[in-house]
Formats: C-alpha cells, sequence, structure tokens
C-alpha cells in the first residue's frame, strides 16, 4: 500500500522538494520505454493512487487526467524509441528516460524516490526502491503518468500496424503477439534486440 513515508522520511532529513521516478515499457518486444517523474505538494494524500499494474484502464485514466492537470503538481516524462533501446541496451534506454524525466520538471526537486534496485547517477541525491511503486506515493503516481503515456503511444502504433494487437497487449510478449511476429514478421517498432525477433532478423538475413 502506497504511504508518504519514504516523502515524510527525505522532508525529515532536511530535503524540500522530492520527486517520484518510475518507468513503463522494459518488457515489451516492441515499442519506446516510458519514465515519468513526479513531484506532489507535501502532504497530499491522494486515495486510491498505487502501482500503475495493479489499477484498471478508467482508475489509471482518472488518476492521470488529475495528476496532469492540477497545477500545484509537477511532472515531465522522457521517451527512449524502439531503436535505442536497439544501440544501448534495455537497462541503459530506461536510465536515459529516466534523466530526461527528471532533468524535465518544470522545478527542481533535491531528492529522488525511484522505483527498482538499479538507477542511473542522478545529479542530486537519489534513493533506489524495490517495489516503489506500490510503497511511494510519489513514485506510484509517476507510474501512472509512465503507464498511461506509453499506452497512448502503443494505441497510436495499433493504429499504423493492426495486425499486431498493439491495443491489446501494448507490445509485451504475449502468445498472440509472438504468434503475429511470426505470421508477419516483425514490423518497424519491433526492438530488434529481443527474441524472438533478433532471432528472425537473423534467420531472415541467412536466407
Amino acid at each position: 500500500m502506497t504511504s508518504l513515508q519514504h516523502e515524510n522520511d527525505a522532508f525529515k532529513k532536511g530535503y524540500l522538494c522530492i520527486a517520484g521516478v518510475d518507468e513503463a515499457g522494459r518488457g515489451p518486444l516492441a515499442g519506446p520505454v516510458v519514465a515519468a517523474a513526479c513531484i506532489l505538494p507535501k502532504g497530499l494524500v491522494i486515495d486510491g493512487v498505487d502501482d500503475s499494474k495493479k489499477l484498471t484502464l478508467e482508475q489509471r485514466e482518472r488518476f492521470f487526467q488529475f495528476l496532469t492537470q492540477d497545477p500545484e503538481i509537477f511532472y515531465s516524462i522522457g521517451i527512449v524509441e524502439h531503436h535505442v533501446i536497439d544501440q544501448i541496451n534495455i537497462l541503459q534506454a530506461t536510465f536515459v528516460a529516466m534523466l530526461n524525466a527528471v532533468k524535465g520538471l518544470p522545478q527542481k526537486p533535491d531528492y529522488l524516490l525511484v522505483d527498482g534496485n538499479q538507477i542511473p547517477s542522478f545529479s542530486m541525491p537519489a534513493k533506489a526502491i524495490i517495489g516503489g511503486d506500490s510503497l511511494s506515493l510519489s513514485i506510484a503516481a509517476a507510474s501512472i503518468i509512465a503507464k498511461v503515456t506509453r499506452d497512448r503511444i502503443m494505441l497510436e502504433h495499433h493504429a499504423l500496424y493492426p495486425e499486431y494487437g498493439f491495443d491489446k497487449h501494448k507490445g509485451y510478449g504475449t502468445k498472440t503477439h509472438v504468434e503475429a511476429i511470426r505470421l508477419h514478421g516483425p514490423c518497424p517498432i519491433h526492438r530488434s534486440s529481443f527474441e524472438p525477433i533478433k532471432s528472425y532478423k537473423t534467420q531472415i538475413a541467412k536466407q
């Protein structure tokens, strides 16, 4: 259950502006990885905000509207496309997306709460929290913004490549998605460094 414990601990240490950071899209076979950074006003409690994966589509959309339209909440998004993921690997691409999200914040934070156990070298102090999107309200807010943003991007890709079903699985390696790749081959937004696309392209190159 999300709370403000990590935020409050940071405030007690003297930090004044705390941002939560999370990403969406490390695992999919297609599309970008998207990170978000979010600064909530001190003491703000938002009932129901949780790890985006635990929320319904309707809940995510509702919280996304609230988080991105409240003038007292600051947020920023970092997007790294599939071809860059192929060049630098998914971990480094995630780091770039997180760094860009933090860099783009309209108010500069002096402390970061980041989901995960591996985080990039930020220019300010940062705390990595495993499962942070279920523990910290700021990280959960960032997870919702990142998830909804990425899902909307994948819906745009679905309009271009409907045969892959991006509107359903958002690029993750479901059985139907892998079958679509087998039938149609990879499309321009598939990650060439991910299996089974990597093996498929190697096989085609040998023919």
